[in-house]
């Protein structure tokens, strides 16, 4: 019987930890340009049972679509809940979630407050849309 050498080369090592890493991770959940990925709202509807929808990217030519974009700035730039860069410069998780809506990255609360204004013109575009057809409605009985 012959003994197995314990030892192993340097490049084998390596290998064989690359492979050990690659096992158990799974697809990055956050999108490093902002929001989330499939992956990440496929996470959370196992986990939580949510139903996370990606953000509105085009124009919001839909009533849903004005709602969900004029709540989301809002809801995130009215008042924000941090700063819009860090410490090197870099923009925050926060300023890269408007990309993630189309919207472009605010690096000032100046421009942070511009698009809580476009979200709250989204949300009057929203009102008036709603208004206008629950009247259409009452009109055709």
């Amino acid at each position: 019987m012959t003994k197995k050498s314990s030892k192993k080369s340097g490049s084998s090592l390596r290998a064989g930890r690359a492979s050990k890493a690659r096992v158990g991770r799974t697809a990055p959940r956050k999108d490093p340009k902002g929001g989330l990925t499939n992956a990440g709202r496929r996470y959370f509807a196992e986990k939580e049972g949510s139903h996370l929808k990606p953000g509105v990217k085009g124009a919001a030519d839909t009533p849903e679509k004005l709602k969900r974009k004029g709540s989301f700035l809002r809801r995130h730039f009215a008042k924000p809940r941090g700063p819009m860069l860090d410490a090197r410069g870099n923009p925050t998780r926060l300023a890269l979630s408007a990309h993630a809506w189309g919207e472009p990255v605010p690096k000032t609360a100046a421009a942070a407050a511009r698009l809580a204004a476009k979200g709250a013109r989204l949300l009057e575009r929203y009102a008036k849309a709603k208004s206008t057809a629950s009247s259409r409605g009452l009109r055709g009985r």
